[in-house]
């Protein structure tokens, strides 16, 4: 059965109904699931093994059966460990139908339907008695329900709901303890992604300063959390203010609060400076005694670095204070860490520890609207000295003293450089009412209100009116469009340049003049655990997990790229860079498709695990901006990615399986090409050996 959605296409800007298959929605969740990276995070499975087995192990110790509740069940992995242990019975709970349906399976073709049941329920509408879906209580609480963040998933009020109806009072629980920690440290880098700094322009009338808005300096910043791979963070880009301090902890095994709360540390800062940034993780406590331990910690807090283990489904967290403060070496503060039942913020108080307990403030919510329009990755791109030099760089080499600018790009300063180094009129194009009303702020904090027009409305329907009868001479992007997801929708660019053709005079230069479309072989030291095979996982098969991803990947996901954050993920390129596809901006978007197609050699032996794309920016015919590579591929093929964008990551299928030895050599062909009517790139690429 088909059905049609209704999807806004990022590239061309327009809303479009699609026809899509009834269950696309169950493919695209188990697709860009995080299952084969749980099911290879070798530490987290031997971890919860030995947990589990303890605590069946005290709970036959003392006489009783032994009756497990599994919340979040996945693939029925943690229950058939459990069973395994010597569990009498498991309750396994999964509220995600086609995960359940594959549990089900799996439980089955490993021998133990006869003591798991699972429950495709979420675990507060499972019920217990002679006619519920449990029996009685049960003595043995096994759960998995944590993200980054500890809580993000809703584990506190699932626990809450668990000790209240379904397990036994003072059950076993694994994790027994949970504990979150936090360092408070001065990042510029980090915290170019919270705040925006003034930009330093230099004219031929001197040096202008764009200045933020006094409402965006004072804004306590988005709510959500940011996490990344904090492994890849330089420790030469932060300094350390603070000892790690453990903030709280959860014991699972009692009653569990999900009620707002807060936890004041106090500490002595080691170095004087400004706190900016929490950095903060958690570790989780198999056991009552803390023997059997599974931490998040980055490499400068882990107790044994060389044994870290690589993940992407638990990472690490940086938090934003509300305000940077200064701080004193020695001098006594408190940080302060609130949450509720899903979100975690934290605070700096001068006040004693007793004093903060009754410190209850409300979750930042932005209110300058720059924290909904542009996300972390966004200010720091603005906030990046460099780029915007090379932007002027490139607009001195088009403005002329009687240029009319029109600039088309989602909360740009691009339109303030324009004016400062000399435009005779500017006109900025803000579609949406958050970033009319962010420029606004913006261009009066700078005294720009008045030179600089902003029109609040799409591009297609600008009028000769709203350039107050001027042509336009100079059509200026960056560009950037907080609706792109993969580094070819911002060719919306060009949508747009067509769009306002009749806006342009005679002889009007574009901004960006061009664009390509440029991708590298790579072997990942990490990232290819997301797409790759399980098969055994602790003597458990899980091989009809691998064939739901990988059917639910063939649905439409293995022919398509995914974005992501690649100074995040270490990679080496196996081939060299090449151009796939070029768009000339100084022509309308073309009627007929734009292809490519060739066979592209490796250059270095590793294993192939993906084609990595990206977009590169011509501003001139002199001056290119690269959204991927910044740097020539070095020898050993090290790679330098810009990190204020994602990369388009197509990886190849199937996916090479690290444990088989590299074969004869191979190439990559591929096919992609550019469709102008949907602005879809579609693309395959295949691995061959040469022999």
């Amino acid at each position: 059965m088909k059905i049609f959605c209704s999807r806004a296409n990022p590239t061309t800007g327009s809303v479009e109904w699609v026809e899509e298959d009834e269950h696309y929605d169950y493919h695209q969740e188990i697709a860009r699931s995080s299952y084969a990276d749980m099911l290879h995070d070798k530490d987290r499975n031997v971890k919860y093994y030995q947990g589990i087995r303890a605590a069946v192990s005290r709970v036959k110790d003392r006489g009783q059966k032994a009756l497990v509740l599994d919340i979040g069940t996945g693939t029925g992995l943690l229950s058939m460990m459990a069973v395994t242990a010597g569990a009498d019975f498991c309750y396994a709970i999964e509220v995600f139908k086609p995960m359940a349906d594959a549990a089900v399976k799996i439980v089955e073709e490993n021998g133990f339907s006869d003591k798991i049941k699972v429950i495709n329920k979420h675990s507060t509408e499972v019920t217990v008695g002679p006619e519920g879906d449990m029996p009685c209580r049960a003595n043995i609480l096994v759960t998995e329900l944590f993200d980054t963040e500890l809580i993000g998933e809703g584990a506190l009020p699932s626990y809450e709901h668990a000790h209240r109806h379904l397990v036994e009072e003072n059950c076993e629980a694994v994790p027994h303890r949970a504990t979150v920690y936090a360092q408070l440290v001065e990042s510029r880098r980090m915290w170019s992604w919270n705040k925006l700094f003034p930009i330093r322009v230099q004219t031929s009338l001197g040096e202008q300063v764009i200045v933020p808005p006094v409402d965006l300096e004072r804004c306590p910043g988005a709510p959500s959390v940011c996490d990344i791979q904090l492994n890849q963070v330089s420790p030469a880009e932060f300094t350390v203010l603070s000892d790690v301090l453990p903030i709280f902890s959860v014991d699972f095994s009692k009653q569990v609060s999900s009620s707002a709360a807060c936890h004041s540390r106090q500490f002595e800062p080691l170095a004087s400076g400004r706190a900016q940034v929490v950095l903060s993780w958690w570790d989780i406590e198999m056991d009552p005694e803390g023997k059997i331990k599974c931490t998040m910690a980055p490499f400068w807090a882990h107790s044994d670095p060389e044994e870290m283990q690589w993940r992407d489904h638990w990472m690490q967290c940086v938090y934003f204070l509300p305000q940077e403060e200064p701080v004193v070496q020695g001098s006594a503060l408190c940080l302060v860490a609130h949450h509720d039942d899903y979100c975690i913020w934290y605070s700096l108080q001068r006040t004693s520890p007793e004093n903060n307990e009754r410190v209850r403030e409300m979750r930042p919510v932005c209110d300058c609207q720059a924290h909904l329009l542009w996300n972390r990755p966004r200010f720091g791109e603005i906030n990046d000295q460099d780029r915007t030099d090379r932007y002027v760089q490139a607009l001195r080499t088009v403005l002329k003293p009687d240029s009319v600018c029109l600039c088309v790009s989602d909360g740009s300063l691009m339109s303030m450089l324009a004016h400062h180094l000399g435009a005779e009129q500017v006109f900025t194009i803000e579609s949406s009412a958050a970033s009319h009303k962010l420029m606004r702020k913006i261009f009066k904090a700078n005294h720009l209100e008045d030179k600089i027009n902003i029109i609040e409305k799409r591009p297609e329907l600008l009028t000769n009116e709203d350039l107050k009868g001027r042509k336009v001479s100079l059509l200026l992007g960056e560009p950037f469009f907080t609706t792109s997801l993969l580094p070819w929708h911002n060719l919306y660019f060009w949508y747009v340049r067509t769009t306002v053709d009749q806006h342009l005079g005679p002889g009007a230069v574009v901004m960006p003049q061009a664009a390509s479309l440029h991708a590298v072989v790579v072997e990942f030291r990490d990232l290819w655990r997301i797409r790759s095979p399980c098969g055994d996982c602790e003597g458990f098969d899980v091989h009809i997990m691998d064939d739901m991803i990988k059917r639910a990947l063939d649905f439409r996901e293995s022919r398509e790229a995914e974005p992501h954050p690649l100074w995040e993920y270490p990679c080496r390129s196996l081939s060299e860079p090449w151009q796939i596809l070029a768009f000339d901006f100084q022509q309308l978007v073309p009627l007929q498709p734009l292809r490519a197609e060739g066979t592209v050699e490796l250059r270095r032996p590793g294993q192939s695990h993906a084609a990595v794309l990206w977009m590169e920016y011509h501003l001139t015919p002199e001056c290119m901006l690269s959204t991927g590579l910044l740097e020539p591929v070095d020898p050993e093929g090290g790679c330098c990615w810009n990190p204020h964008c994602k990369q388009a990551v197509y990886f190849f299928s199937p996916a090479p399986d690290p444990r088989v030895p590299l074969g004869s050599p191979q190439t990559v062909s591929y096919v992609v090409e550019f469709h102008p009517d949907t602005g879809d790139i579609t693309m395959e690429f295949r691995l061959e050996d040469t022999n």
